[in-house]
């Protein structure tokens, strides 16, 4: 025998096949709102980490200038 799928709300335990539609729909809506939340995080943290790279990047161009510059005197 298969254990039900069952959800906490506000402390009390309901058991999902229980619940009329439109909490189903509610439920399925939040599932959907988190996963995109999770992913809009990991796309914030690869962005953040491009980001990082070009900003290091652009600042080497400008000390590898520096140090021609130096070097030619």
């Amino acid at each position: 025998m298969s254990e039900k799928e069952k959800i906490i709300v506000d402390d009390v335990e309901h058991t999902i096949e229980d619940l009329t539609q439109e909490q189903k729909y509610m439920i399925a809506q939040i599932r959907d709102l988190q996963n995109k939340v999770s992913q809009a995080k990991f796309m914030v943290d690869q962005a953040q980490a491009a980001l990082n790279v070009f900003t290091t990047s652009l600042s080497q161009t400008f000390k590898k200038e520096e140090e021609k510059k130096d070097g030619s005197k």
